[in-house]
């Protein structure tokens, strides 16, 4: 990577590209893949039933249904929510655009509420100002593993007969008020992307204690096809099954299952891993006047899937855009975690504008994500301190 000998002044740079995330696999998660391309089943088979119910035990629901990806998981929760084509659903528009897609998957109309300026996770001020008599559900995100307040969202979606679909693809090893997340809420999602907490892959699930979802659940993922007898109009034999609603083929194969329940044996040291990363990051950073730590909320145990910090413009000679450059010429591979939603093209066309979420916005234009995953060393993280503090002393206006 080209610098100048100005660059090279007052940054070191690593010999190779540090990522902002990255997944941690091991020979037993090998011999556990391998295991399986040896038996007779490679799709959905009995691997899946056993990562579904060793995550159903992880988080303290009764049911856990496994996706071929967080994004469809998402999707199946709206439709056995019942969300469908004149309803809206609140979220929040620091996530991936995924997040509202699946909203209108469903032909429903994605509402966007504003977030905390303290905690970046969504407002309920601002959930309870945009409840109209069609809104139908509130899909919280747990916004970098720190989760959002449920105990709020809670009470907002009890008095209006609200279901709750909480997007936790960041939060997975997460706690409430003590309750690991996934077994608080109607429906929880969980991504198993290679970049989160533990990987199948691609992969995602849904974990729920209603026995009504995860039938709809079942049968979403599979075509909307259904072989219970009770449940068949007609039943021509052991053979037969019935196609009741337009489903899809979202299955997770046994491939995929197998990686996850051996990464799932691992995830409390995993996320270890990372607080120790981000104590050594706010240890270093906390009294930088050029940039904000991430805030902690004491209801909430984070998982940490991401370390966001927040610039302090006034504080710096020059804008995100130029920091964030000199990261990546030191092969810190930071990144942005996220553009508000509507300001993709494709919102824009369906009418969203800019200052529909004014505390949402101004935060996108001052974070950066920092490298944290638990396959960095020590040296690493000491790399991301070095730099980060080097970048924003030279830039700094007290300098």
């Amino acid at each position: 990577m080209n610098i100048n000998q100005n660059d090279e002044e007052f940054y070191r740079v690593r010999s190779s590209l540090l990522p902002y995330g990255r997944q941690w696999i091991d020979e037993q998660d090998c011999q556990a893949v391998e295991k399986v391309l040896n038996s007779e089943f490679l799709t959905t088979g009995p691997m899946v039933g056993k990562f579904e119910a060793a995550v159903a035990q992880y988080t303290g629901a009764k049911y856990a249904v496994a996706f071929s990806s967080g994004t469809a998981a998402l999707h199946a929760a709206c439709f056995a929510a019942g969300i469908e084509e004149g309803d809206e659903v609140i979220t929040t528009p620091m996530t991936f655009a995924a997040t509202a897609n699946c909203i209108l998957y469903q032909k429903a109309c994605p509402v966007f509420a504003d977030i905390d300026p303290d905690t970046y996770n969504i407002s309920p001020a601002s959930i309870s100002s945009l409840i109209t008599s069609k809104t139908k559900a509130i899909i919280p995100v747990h916004f970098t593993g720190q989760p959002a307040n449920m105990k709020a969202i809670h009470k907002i979606a009890q008095e209006h007969n609200l279901v709750v679909i909480e997007d936790a693809a960041h939060a997975l090893g997460a706690f409430y008020n003590g309750k690991a997340v996934g077994g608080l809420n109607d429906m929880t999602m969980f991504s198993f992307h290679p970049v989160k907490h533990i990987t199948t892959g691609e992969g995602g699930m849904i974990t729920t204690n209603n026995p009504q979802y995860r039938d709809s659940l079942l049968k979403f993922r599979t075509h909307g096809i259904s072989r219970n007898p009770q449940d068949l109009v007609e039943n021509h034999g052991p053979w037969y099954y019935e196609m009741e609603f337009l489903g899809f083929n979202y299955r997770m194969t046994d491939i995929q299952a197998a990686l996850g329940e051996s990464q799932l044996t691992k995830l409390s040291g995993f996320i270890q891993r990372r607080k120790k990363y981000v104590q050594m990051y706010n240890e270093a950073f906390k009294d930088l006047k050029e940039l904000t730590i991430p805030f902690q909320d004491q209801l909430s145990d984070s998982s940490w899937h991401l370390y966001v910090i927040r610039l302090n413009l006034d504080q710096l000679k020059v804008g995100r855009k130029k920091i964030f450059e000199s990261f990546l010429k030191a092969n810190i591979g930071v990144n942005v975690h996220y553009i508000p939603v509507y300001y993709h093209p494709f919102y824009k066309k369906l009418g969203f504008q800019k200052g529909l979420c004014p505390a949402a916005e101004k935060l996108y234009e001052e974070i950066i994500t920092l490298p944290l995953h638990p396959s960095m060393t020590k040296q690493d993280a000491e790399d991301v301190i070095s730099v980060t503090k080097s970048i924003l002393s030279h830039y700094s206006v007290h300098s």
